[in-house]
């Protein structure tokens, strides 16, 4: 089906002026404020969107994601895959050795758990320097049957802890160290930059698997899904329970790995008593010193409230990184697809807040709701196991609060220069209440063509070209500013519209840019108004000046296009249509018909007033439609009104006796013109008939 082309047309009228309103908006703002509007909201959408690689943003962002990660870190009993066997401050007392190690007190224990059958065992500890019992550990690690992971580390990815010469002895001595079932393994951890470690680290080229992977087998296909991960680590919390061993809010709690003194497992007359604890399951071996392989994690940095930690021990951080990769959990990370949109909804939401010509109560309600969304989305995400590492939650609120101002204040600056504008224009044709209205909401000023009912009025002044060549141009010009001085101010005291001046006549309208429910009644008032202001000004006028002709008035209600058709640089706000036309006509036809303000039954009806007297049906000049026509007369008795207007309708219904009482009853005025030319007319027109204005 082919589209409408009226509609199409429309379609494309509305598209211009959209564009033409849009070419005044940046008018008015200005190049160098339209720039710093553009630069700002680009400010906001790198916020928004990349608050994770921004300096004191970063900390924000970090510290709000490790109370969501420890508040949604899942609740776990104690696992009995995983074991710890540490060193601890006891173990250098018994054995007098701190850095390094003893050695022999772990070449003992690894030889009494691989008889227990571990399902795999990892050292997290680092032979960077020579020991003399290194021969016993030699044998003991060449001579595993269970798969043993030792810790290896280079200069390149981990300065910190070791040096040149200790990577060098290092490899020489896995050399030696990796005959049978044991083989290198990386124990690189990787901390964020305020030293938190929350992530799983990458893996340069030219390490050894990964700890977590080669324990659990590089071959098993979880560890292949491990591989490229780096997404979050997920550390597990312990599960609170009473002694009957049902879950509760207690202080009690069991830890998610169970953790020995590597003592007791070298210790061959105790160590028989932990094979249970050692069969089948994957063995981590390091220290757990107060002072040193400490970290920082999401959960510790919170507070953990069950087990009181403020650190973590390396050791458990890849215990925690080992049981992840066991069940496989991995949390849906977000597109950068995704983030891009949702930073820019963001910012697109704070601008079109600052647009919003809502009332406060919404705005209001529109700021809580999206702080609230801003607030809870990224918990929402975490707690669906989406996670929001790296998610601008943060990022968000500012993006949002510069977008929000920078518009903001665009938008201030646009309004100021609209309301000056308007206000240095609108005080000279509209009335003060209507132009405050306006200036408080100036969209109620319609700067487009829009149809409105409105009631319209013309005035003219009889007999002023003549008498403007009779006199001298300056008296002209004094004469004509006094008279329209007059007019104006009738105008807008009863609240009208002043669309324009033609020479000496007055073009006003009521009913916009805002209409009220008295617009008529204040429309008719205004042109009797007008009529008196005229002789008024008859009567005043300086001596030596011929006579002035008496101001006619004709009013009218109806259809009209209005809005501002000047352009772009001033105001010229107008009407036109059959209406005005109409208005126009019926101020030409006081002439011919002897009266002074003529207002159509149309625009009589909606007066709500009763002080109008029925002029009879006349054929306009170029119109075919008749128009029935009323004059005011508010000094007439209610019931003269009434009498009056039940003959000449009795006269339009055929009553042929009508027109003598009707010729009885207009002698009490005396010499009143328009009557006199009323009758002559009725008496040329039959039942209801229209008198044709120009007939004989």
């Amino acid at each position: 089906m082919a589209d409408n082309p009226a509609s199409a047309s429309k379609e494309k009228l509305h598209l211009q002026e959209r564009g033409r309103m849009l070419q005044q908006l940046f008018k008015q703002l200005g190049p160098i404020r339209m720039i710093a509007t553009t630069m700002f909201i680009i400010l906001a959408l790198i916020l928004a969107r990349f608050s994770w690689d921004l300096p004191l943003v970063r900390d924000a962002e970090s510290a709000l994601y490790d109370i969501r990660a420890a508040i949604f870190a899942p609740l776990a009993e104690q696992d009995d895959r995983i074991v710890m066997v540490v060193y601890t401050d006891e173990t250098i007392r018994q054995t007098g050795q701190r850095s390094p190690v003893d050695r022999t007190v772990l070449a003992e224990a690894l030889t009494n758990m691989d008889a227990m059958g571990a399902k795999s065992i990892g050292i997290d500890i680092l032979f960077d320097q020579p020991q003399d019992d290194d021969p016993l550990l030699l044998n003991a690690l060449n001579n595993m049957q269970t798969p043993t992971h030792i810790a290896y580390a280079s200069v390149e990815t981990n300065s910190e802890a070791i040096y040149f010469e200790q990577q060098q002895f290092l490899e020489e001595y896995l050399t030696e160290a990796t005959q049978g079932n044991s083989a290198a393994t990386s124990i690189r951890l990787q901390t964020d930059g305020d030293g938190v470690i929350r992530r799983w680290p990458d893996q340069p080229e030219g390490l050894p698997p990964f700890f977590s992977i080669a324990l659990a087998g590089i071959d098993n296909p979880q560890s292949q899904a491990f591989a490229d991960y780096q997404g979050p680590v997920v550390f597990r919390t312990p599960k609170r329970v009473e002694q009957g061993g049902d879950e509760q809010a207690s202080n009690d709690a069991v830890p998610v790995f169970s953790k020995f003194p590597i003592e007791l497992l070298a210790d061959p007359e105790i160590a028989g008593a932990f094979a249970e604890q050692i069969s089948g399951r994957h063995v981590l071996i390091g220290g757990d010193f107060v002072d040193f392989d400490q970290f920082e994690t999401p959960f510790t940095r919170t507070g953990d409230a069950v087990t009181g930690q403020t650190t973590m021990i390396g050791l458990e951080v890849h215990a925690h990184m080992l049981a992840q990769l066991l069940d496989g959990v991995q949390p849906v990370s977000l597109t950068n697809v995704v983030k891009w949109l949702a930073a820019i909804l963001v910012v697109l939401a704070g601008a079109l807040t600052a647009l919003s010509a809502a009332r406060a109560w919404i705005i209001a309600l529109l700021l809580i709701g999206q702080l609230a969304f801003f607030l809870a989305m990224p918990f929402w995400l975490e707690a669906n196991n989406i996670h929001t590492l790296d998610l601008s939650s943060f990022g968000w609120g500012l993006g949002w609060l510069l977008s929000y101002t920078s518009v903001s204040a665009a938008a201030r600056v646009i309004g100021s220069k609209q309301r000056a504008f308007a206000q240095g224009a609108l005080g000279k044709y509209l009335p003060k209440s209507v132009a405050s209205e306006i200036l408080k909401d100036p969209d109620k000023l319609a700067l487009h063509g829009e149809k409105r009912e409105i009631f319209c009025v013309f005035t003219d002044l009889e007999g002023f070209t003549k008498l403007s060549h009779a006199i001298e141009p300056e008296m002209v010009a004094q004469l004509l500013n006094d008279y329209l001085d007059r007019l104006a101010a009738v105008v807008l005291e009863y609240g009208g519209t002043l669309d324009k001046f033609v020479g000496d006549a007055v073009v006003a309208f009521w009913g916009a840019p805002i209409s009220f429910p008295d617009d008529g009644e204040r429309a008719a008032r205004a042109a009797q108004a007008m009529y008196e202001a005229g002789e008024a000004f008859r009567r005043e006028a300086p001596e030596g000046v011929p006579p002035i002709g008496k101001t006619r008035v004709g009013m009218h209600f109806g259809e009209a296009i209005v809005g501002n058709f000047g352009g772009d640089g001033r105001i010229q706000y107008t009407a036109f249509g059959d209406s005005m036309n109409t208005a126009a006509r019926l101020e030409s036809a006081n002439k011919a018909l002897e009266t002074s303000v003529l207002v159509s039954r149309e625009a009589a009806e909606k007066t709500g007033l009763d002080w109008f007297r029925p002029m009879g049906r006349i054929t306009l000049s170029g119109r075919a439609r008749p128009v029935e026509i009323f004059e005011p007369v508010p000094d007439w008795a209610t019931e003269d009104r009434t009498a009056f207007g039940d003959l000449v309708a009795a006269h339009d219904a055929g009553d042929s006796a009508a027109m003598t009482r009707l010729t009885d009853m207009i002698a009490k005025w005396g010499d009143d013109r328009a009557l006199t030319n009323l009758v002559n007319r009725l008496k040329q027109t039959g039942k209801g008939e229209s008198y044709v204005l120009g007939s004989k």
